[in-house]
């Protein structure tokens, strides 16, 4: 499989990410949706929503965890993103493409606040499906759906709360996809981005395990959300550039 020098920096952009999700706990969407989308605009939320945001590593998340998962408790959350799908679709469908750049880096700027944030929150069945909705709301317009959910986890064990997390991304992600399709989303079938892109997932998963013995995750907390808030202001400008323009 060949690939050109921006495939090539989009494939370590998302062994980068995937890392990040297994290995820190921040999540994908922070840190490599928007150097994606700086990349290249057909990257996200297409094939980052099917492939990556949540739905590969949540794969061998939940096949490695399979006999500890509780399904049920997610069930609330996995319900709550279908109505908030369709709604994230329907959104990103009106936009135009410099409005969709403002909405996602409004919304990477948002979900670092929060992730620096500390509430006194758990994850009930109401409080799993206001955040559920909300999720599927904010991943299927911007690709980062992964806040809400993570917000509400905060608190619990840091392994049910990857592992719970994976199940609910593991169904979540195609709902989203399948509410795409339906509105007619951009970048769906970009079937040789998707392909390209697959090798980061393993590679990231690999040395996610590999660094979980070697270095704490809270040393290197700090510098992902920098990254995060320095790649959402140059969507922003992307997007107020292209206004101005427009």
């Amino acid at each position: 499989m060949l690939y050109s020098s921006p495939e090539l920096l989009a494939l370590l952009i998302v062994t980068g990410g995937i890392l990040v999700q297994a290995w820190v706990g921040i999540g994908f969407g922070l840190l490599a949706a928007p150097l994606l989308y700086l990349l290249n605009p057909a990257y996200v939320p297409g094939p980052v929503l099917v492939l990556v945001l949540g739905w590969g590593l949540s794969l061998l998340v939940v096949l490695k965890q399979r006999h500890r998962l509780n399904w049920r408790r997610v069930w609330p959350a996995i319900l709550a993103r279908l109505p908030g799908s369709w709604c994230g679709a329907l959104l990103l469908v009106t936009l135009t493409g410099w409005q969709l750049s403002l909405l996602f880096g409004g919304a990477l700027l948002l979900a670092v606040w929060l992730s620096g944030r500390r509430y006194p929150i758990a994850p009930t069945p109401v409080g799993l499906t206001v955040a559920g909705f909300c999720s599927g709301l904010l991943g299927t317009a911007t690709s980062v759906g992964g806040p809400p959910m993570a917000l509400l986890y905060q608190y619990q064990p840091r392994l049910t709360t990857r592992d719970e997390l994976a199940v609910f991304f593991l169904v979540g992600t195609p709902l989203s996809l399948l509410m795409l399709l339906a509105k007619g989303g951009p970048a769906l079938l970009a079937l040789p981005l998707v392909v390209k892109l697959l090798p980061g997932v393993a590679l990231g998963f690999w040395l996610s395990r590999w660094l979980e013995r070697r270095v704490h995750r809270d040393s290197v907390r700090p510098a992902i959300l920098l990254i995060s808030v320095l790649s959402a202001l140059g969507v922003l400008w992307q997007g107020i550039r292209a206004g101005l323009v427009g």
